[in-house]
């Protein structure tokens, strides 16, 4: 016998669970839909040369390849392919990828639907990416990325617009942040000083894992690439600066970097959406945060980062700014922004926190009690009426007793139990128990209707 289970990092979600999970999708829709974004999807397979040499060496290690249909071994034989050459072999036999992040499929897609496109275009988009990382404590294999881009567009009100997105959404799920901005071209700027500027990409991927090896890890990791001490000496004395306020971090990173072209641009381009935020009527908590890399290689401007205050987890939105993502697919020079929310993290913090209201793994609102044959064909027509009012209702599928019919109900955390008998149906007066209170009413059905739209407003 096969023992049944799902592969490691991968889940089965219950109705509990997809109740929540329902939550937080449709709160982000409506806030992306609110300012103005509209829905794409994409397939959950690509082409593998759609996707490698996007994220850098670590992304393409952790991609989840597909293998070709057919007798694809015996082809590679006939080819030549040298079988302990694991990568060339890849790219031979596996010419399909499932989706590592929607940022790249998403470029993909506004060159493909160029002319059918209207610029600045706005999207959103909720779906599932895999990556082959190990699984741990919120880090799965298989999870829901919510995306919302905005492409052609230099402006960077658009970086302050998805700050705003991202402090509505999270004050709606009731989850405390912070909101952590650096730019890639003060990272830039930070190499350059630092006479480094050939291993920026060595540099950013060794300060995106600060949180996860420590400083000392860090500077240990750059110093086997070839940093030299001075080099490390002046990355760990900026590693290592601490400040609340953001103008004094800007000047502090100005005397450091901001001679280099980057860094003017970097500290101009902060200062701006600054600028934008101070503007806002909205409590906005955002830091500026130095240490903020983002290891993917598009990123090429601002850089943002969201951390749950009350909560020990990885970070549960983030993204940034990509200059010419769509060039590589033969587009160049449209410049894009965007983030991306992590609904499995989000749904973690919500249940470690007990922030899902008591509505959202509610499955209906009224149970009608089933009191035999003949009360059950009455009770049809009482829920197409409480269906056609807008009112979640279900009827007892059997004769049983009440003992059972209200177990049912409450173990599904209904809130009304209707009871349609014999002497209810002769008089069009029913009977209406609240099972959060134990209050029971009599009433005629435009009364139930109206009681327990009253209820829930």
């Amino acid at each position: 016998m096969i023992k049944p289970g799902t592969p490691r990092g991968f889940r089965d979600f219950g109705p509990n669970e997809m109740a929540g999970r329902d939550f937080i999708f449709n709160t982000i829709k409506d806030v992306f839909r609110l300012y103005g974004y509209q829905p794409i999807e994409t397939p959950a397979m690509e082409l593998i040369s759609t996707l490698t040499g996007k994220y850098g060496e670590e992304g393409d290690k952790l991609m989840f390849r597909v293998l070709n249909s057919g007798d694809f071994l015996q082809e590679a034989r006939e080819k030549g392919i040298d079988f302990g050459n694991h990568l060339e072999l890849g790219k031979y036999i596996a010419e399909k990828g499932m989706r590592y992040d929607l940022t790249v499929p998403f470029a993909r897609f506004v060159v493909e639907h160029y002319h059918e496109l209207n610029f600045p275009f706005k999207r959103f988009q909720i779906q599932p990416v895999w990556r082959a990382d190990r699984p741990q404590k919120g880090r799965y294999r298989e999870f829901y990325q919510c995306d919302v881009d905005v492409i052609g567009s230099d402006s960077l009100f658009y970086e302050f617009e998805l700050i705003s997105v991202i402090t509505d959404i999270f004050e709606r799920l009731g989850i405390h942040v912070s909101i952590r901005l650096n730019n890639r071209k003060l990272l830039m700027a930070i190499a350059e000083s630092v006479q480094a500027a050939g291993r920026f990409s060595d540099l950013t991927i060794a300060i995106d894992k600060l949180e996860k090896i420590g400083l000392e890890a860090v500077v240990s990791e750059l110093a086997a690439k070839g940093f030299s001490p001075a080099s490390l000496s002046e990355i760990n004395e900026i590693l290592q600066f601490n400040a609340t306020d953001n103008i004094e971090k800007l000047r502090f990173i100005e005397e450091k970097a901001g001679h280099t072209p980057s860094g003017k641009e970097g500290i101009a381009e902060l200062r701006e959406i600054l600028g934008y935020c101070s503007k806002s009527p909205k409590n906005i908590p955002l830091e500026i945060d130095l240490k903020l890399a983002r290891g993917l290689n598009y990123y090429t401007g601002a850089i943002i980062e969201v951390k749950a205050k009350d909560v020990e987890i990885g970070s549960i939105c983030g993204g940034g700014r990509y200059d010419n993502l769509t060039g590589v697919f033969g587009l160049p020079g449209l410049s894009g922004v965007g983030v991306s929310f992590g609904a499995d993290r989000i749904y973690d913090v919500m249940k470690n926190l007990s922030l899902f209201p008591h509505s959202a793994d509610v499955s209906a609102e009224v149970l009608i009690v089933n009191f035999g044959e003949e009360e059950a064909a009455h009770a049809i027509s009482l829920l197409a009426d409480l269906h056609g009012a807008g009112i979640s209702a279900e009827i007892y599928p059997e004769t049983a007793k009440l003992k059972k019919q209200f177990s049912y109900a409450s173990a599904k955390k209904i809130r009304f139990v209707m009871l349609a008998g014999k002497d209810e149906i002769a008089q069009n007066i029913y009977g209406l128990k609240d099972l959060s209170s134990a209050m029971q009413y009599q009433m005629s059905l435009p009364e139930i209707i109206h009681f327990i739209k009253k209820s829930n407003a």
